[in-house]
């Protein structure tokens, strides 16, 4: 069966395992259904979200909007420099206090080590999975994004902010204990974040539907290699595993036009 449309980062549902959908604009395929089955990639072409043609530059965006769309400002990136809370406008305020001025969360995640990182509360625990993290927990609950941005920035001097995706995806971890890694940082958490501080919730545990992980995972890049079959046999975080150790992440590679056969 042939299916093709634009790459978009893989829908998910929380149960045990991970559940994963492909979803294009006129077909979804249920990912966990292809397992341990050979399936191929094939890049057809490349799609802005503008629709206008234009190569893709970074994230799945043209240059043009790269560096003009609010849904590409540098607060995404780097929530310490969000503003709408002061009603400053970086690209589009409206588009901007929608996004920023919301409960967002600042969390520990283990993937391939412990890291921290900030994501709104609906978000939860969708970033979780799609860093492929084993298990997290949330630090504090804040009403804005750059009460978020900037706890992270003062947590990240005593705690990795990176996840190895290598690591991750030959599931190289250990299991630690996050309550405590929560309660050693309490004292770093900037002093009007302190209120919002979280202690009674617990740790979230994640399981994802992988069959075989991958001894050295050697990651496709469709743009060089149009085309690629492969026996899939696993699924982490955005990223597709094959049997030959081949990785693909889906995420990154949003925008690209691909059929996908079974």
């Amino acid at each position: 069966m042939l299916y093709k449309g634009v790459l978009m980062k893989m829908q998910t549902e929380f149960l045990e395992p991970i559940q994963y959908y492909l979803v294009f604009e006129n077909d979804f395929i249920h990912m966990n259904q292809l397992l341990n089955k050979p399936i191929t990639l094939k890049k057809v072409g490349e799609e802005c979200i503008c629709g206008l043609g234009r190569p893709l530059y970074r994230q799945g965006f043209c240059k043009s909007c790269f560096f003009e769309k609010p849904e590409a400002g540098e607060w995404i990136m780097r929530p310490e420099l969000s503003k709408a809370h002061l009603g400053i406008e970086d690209r589009d305020l409206e588009y901007e206090k929608q996004a920023q001025l919301q409960p967002h969360i600042v969390y520990l995640a283990n993937s391939s080590n412990v890291k921290v990182g900030v994501t709104r509360k609906s978000q939860v625990p969708t970033r979780w999975i799609d860093q492929g993290a084993h298990e997290a927990i949330e630090i504090v609950e804040v009403p804005n994004r750059y009460l978020a941005g900037i706890t992270e920035v003062a947590l990240k001097d005593h705690v990795a902010d990176k996840t190895n995706w290598r690591k991750m995806l030959k599931n190289d971890i250990e299991d630690v204990d996050l309550l405590e890694w929560r309660s050693n940082l309490q004292e770093f958490i900037p002093e009007e974040v302190k209120d919002y501080f979280i202690e009674s919730n617990s740790e979230t545990h994640l399981q994802f539907p992988v069959e075989q992980y991958p001894e050295k995972p050697n990651s496709l890049n469709l743009k060089k290699q149009i085309e690629y079959t492969g026996k899939l046999v696993g699924i982490k975080g955005q990223y597709l595993i094959f049997e030959d150790d081949t990785v693909f992440n889906v995420r990154a590679n949003e925008g690209l036009i691909v059929e996908l056969t079974v």
